[in-house]
């Protein structure tokens, strides 16, 4: 359907209509940057069309997203509209393959629409660097894990080390530290409850235990105590404590019960074997009495932690509850201290990102402003402008003049005004001399202020002056309009060119389908007329002869019609070999055209700049 649309408007000469407003300015400017910014740079080419520049990062991107395209944009320059057709079919054609969200037509992209070209190139240009970030991190793992199968670093040797002597000393902490069995029951089979064989397996190990029970039931104690009021609390803490005395009786009871089926691994654990006192003999004083008050306070350390779990595991437990409460009650305040700050530090960030934005606008502007004034500054506008620099730089001076001539006014008048007051202050009655004084100031103001008249006049007369020139010189079309006719008056030849073709194939085909009709109509009439009269030849021996004799003739002109067709079908034939070996010659001679412009344009440059050095020098 969309290459039937495109067909019908090359047909009927229908133009694309592209338009000229500032939103479409201002995503063509945002096009151009999001393609430079994902490292399209062939965008920066001032001699590449706008057309080029977006369907070359559209293609550009396509191909990262390794999707294929069969074109060539680097070695097929100045395309046709037919060329340009095809291209944007093609591309539109990939994008649902790519599963892009956004749709767009041939005739959009030809037609330079950018509010609707502008999402389109914005996702490809997002699935691009997914796609080559993608890319990157194959390869750099690829890489890594290639130079680690051939090459070893001096850090992974050391690394390599570090971690056997890691793995030694926790193999050695781990042996020193595993469980040791101290006590042994002699009756396993006459506990019946799992419960109380588990208790038994954890004291023959050495390890005391607090009931689960008891410490749930703390737990629950604790917060409803936080919930009840003041005086509640203190008659409940009394009883509490007694609860807490009760239950650690029960709980030694209960040990003391368990321990009595028990006997002890070693029976003098507190004796030193005979080579560990003969090791202690071969020592010096020092190290001796070291080692003896070494093995007092660790003897002291274990006495203390034994008395501590057998009766303060519930304190115990309470003074953990506390310490973490105290650490989540820090941990909130710095979170909110971190999140009070993470909010000035993020409204610093976008009052930041604004104001840079708002400067980078102007900037935009300003570069856009200079851009054009060095347009306007170029070729046959030079005089005009020379003109209009002398009259504004006129204009400029007589402005200097008049606020110098309104200052000067100024002081004099100033200063008179203070003679006139020092002299009523003097004396009240003028002199004939102050009334002379006073008629001369007064014709020299009047004098003054007509001048000042006159050159308001001038001053006015420079300003329309000034106003027509500027009209004059924007009525002048600048390089860049001229440039943009030329470019659609190239694309019109094009879009008339294919018209002329298809309009010449009409015509070729009409006469082809009437001259068919015509053959067709003298075969029928010819059928008839044998139809007719074979029944009368077929009645008499004469009759046939002579009808055999006309078939013959009619079949031999038939014969010469078809040759004399055949041979002018050859004539065309090679007519039209003939043309086609000239229209390749010419295509050819465009190509070195155009590769030769392109040199001399790439000479001049460096001339230019061969001749600004020699200026320089």
């Amino acid at each position: 359907m969309c290459s039937f649309f495109v067909f019908l408007c090359v047909l009927f000469n229908f133009q694309f209509e592209v338009r000229e407003d500032e939103e479409q300015s201002l995503k063509l400017t945002q096009t151009i940057e999001l393609l430079l910014a994902a490292g399209y740079f062939r965008a920066r080419i001032k001699g590449l069309s706008p057309f080029d520049k977006v369907v070359g990062g559209m293609t550009w991107c396509i191909t990262t997203c390794s999707f294929d395209l069969n074109v060539d944009l680097l070695f097929q320059e100045n395309s046709n509209i037919g060329q340009k057709i095809a291209l944007t079919e093609k591309i539109v054609a990939v994008l649902p393959r790519m599963k892009c969200p956004h749709r767009i037509e041939p005739h959009q992209i030809q037609g330079l629409d950018f509010i609707h070209i502008f999402p389109v190139v914005q996702w490809l240009v997002k699935k691009a660097i997914e796609t080559r970030e993608e890319l990157g991190d194959f390869i750099r793992s690829y890489s890594i894990s290639q130079f680690q199968k051939h090459h070893t670093m001096p850090q992974d040797v050391e690394v390599k080390e570090n971690k056997e002597g890691k793995i030694r000393a926790i193999r050695s902490v781990s042996e020193v530290y595993q469980p040791k069995r101290k006590y042994r029951r002699h009756e396993t089979k006459a506990i019946a409850d799992e419960v109380t064989r588990v208790h038994c397996t954890l004291l023959e190990y050495g390890r005391r235990f607090v009931s689960t029970v008891h410490c749930l039931f703390y737990l629950f104690s604790i917060s409803l105590k936080d919930e009840m009021p003041n005086e509640k609390k203190s008659v409940l803490k009394e009883e509490d404590k007694k609860k807490e005395e009760k239950e650690r009786e029960e709980e030694e009871k209960r040990l003391s019960l368990l321990m009595r089926g028990m006997s002890s691994t070693d029976s003098k654990p507190d004796r030193l074997t005979a080579g560990t006192i003969g090791s202690l003999v071969g020592l010096q004083s020092a190290e001796i009495q070291q080692t003896a008050a070494y093995y007092a306070d660790k003897q002291s350390e274990i006495d203390r932690l034994e008395k501590s779990e057998r009766g303060g595991g519930v304190e115990h437990h309470k003074r953990q509850i506390i310490s973490l409460g105290k650490q989540i009650e820090s941990t909130k305040q710095a979170t909110t201290e971190i999140e009070g700050r993470h909010a000035e530090l993020q409204e610093k960030y976008l009052e930041t990102k604004k104001r840079y934005l708002e400067a980078k606008n102007s900037s935009q502007r300003l570069n856009d402003e200079l851009e054009h004034l060095a347009e306007i500054e170029q070729g046959e506008n030079k005089g005009v402008l020379e003109t209009l620099r002398s009259l504004v730089a006129e204009n400029e001076r007589l402005k200097r003049q008049e606020a110098e001539f309104r200052a000067q006014c100024k002081e004099e008048l100033a200063k008179l005004q203070a003679d006139i007051e020092a002299a009523k202050e003097e004396g009240g009655v003028e002199t004939p001399e102050d009334k002379e004084r006073n008629a001369m100031i007064a014709k020299q103001y009047q004098a003054d202020r007509e001048k000042l008249g006159k050159i308001k006049l001038l001053f006015a007369r420079k300003n329309r002056e000034i106003s027509s020139l500027q009209r004059k010189i924007d009525e002048v079309p600048t390089r860049a309009e001229l440039s943009q006719y030329q470019r659609r008056f190239v694309e019109l030849y094009g879009q008339i060119a294919a018209k002329h073709k298809e309009t010449k194939q009409f015509y070729t085909l009409y006469n082809t389908l009437d001259d068919t009709k015509l053959y067709l109509n003298k075969e029928v009439n010819l059928l008839n007329s044998i139809y007719d009269t074979f029944e009368q030849a077929m009645s008499s021996t004469a009759n046939k002869e002579q009808f055999l004799k006309q078939f013959e003739q009619i079949v031999d002109g038939v014969k010469q019609n078809r040759l004399r067709v055949e041979r002018k079908r050859q004539e065309e034939k090679m007519r039209r070999d003939q043309l086609n070996d000239e229209y390749l010659d010419l295509v050819e001679k465009q190509r070195h055209y155009f590769k030769t412009v392109k040199e001399f344009k790439e000479e001049c440059r460096k001339n230019e700049i061969l001749l600004s050095k020699l200026q320089l020098h």
